[in-house]
């Protein structure tokens, strides 16, 4: 399976050095899901922190915005082949979530679940140091639903799969647990520098 609109690799790159090999730009903001788009109410919207199946710690809305904000101008890229430049994203980076539980590093790996039952994997090392958020704005404006919105996870650095949408919470795995694309033959990791779109890649 492949997400719609999948069209495989494309030779070459681009001169400026800021799209990976098999992608072109898009000024557009293409919408791409696993299912149909859930409606979350912000007054209804949590976000978890678990370590296994214990959860450490539950925000509701006005909490997780009372956290520290941050600004991110990234280059995204889909696996479907489209990226595009100097996207504009504000919300809660990793690190400041785990600090706000007094979490650190139990494991090295975590699983982020969304609204949907979407799942998707990433080692804690892509997620801290700056690395990755929980988005809640796009350009400036509240996320989208249709990206997101309210919430969805923010890995620039990774294929756009593992951002994950309507995020509802993070737990850290003991092991490197394969989520909703990943068990359908996307890659473990998601390198687009690598082009890590399927599993053998």
């Amino acid at each position: 399976m492949a997400t719609r609109g999948f069209t495989g690799r494309r030779s070459g790159g681009n001169e400026s050095g800021r799209i990976p090999p098999g992608q072109h730009l898009v000024d557009n903001f293409p919408v791409l899901t696993a299912g149909p788009t859930p409606h979350v109410e912000t007054s209804d919207w949590k976000f978890t922190l678990k370590v296994g199946p214990r959860p450490i710690k539950v925000w509701n809305w006005d909490e997780f915005n009372a956290l520290p904000m941050t600004e991110m101008r990234r280059d995204i890229h889909c696996v479907t082949s489209w990226s595009k430049i100097d996207t504009v994203w504000e919300g809660v980076l990793v690190d400041d979530i785990l600090a706000d539980a007094d979490v650190k590093h139990p494991t090295d790996f975590l699983l982020a679940h969304s609204y949907d039952g979407y799942s998707t994997n990433v080692p804690l090392a892509d997620l801290a140091s700056g690395k990755a958020m929980v988005a809640l704005k796009y350009e400036g404006q509240a996320l989208p639903r249709d990206h997101g919105g309210p919430a969805r996870l923010f890995v620039p650095h990774l294929y756009f799969w593992k951002s994950a949408k309507w995020v509802t919470g993070l737990q850290f795995t003991q092991r490197d647990e394969p989520g909703f694309w990943e068990l359908r033959g996307y890659h473990i990791y998601g390198d687009p520098w690598r082009e890590q779109r399927y599993t053998n890649d």
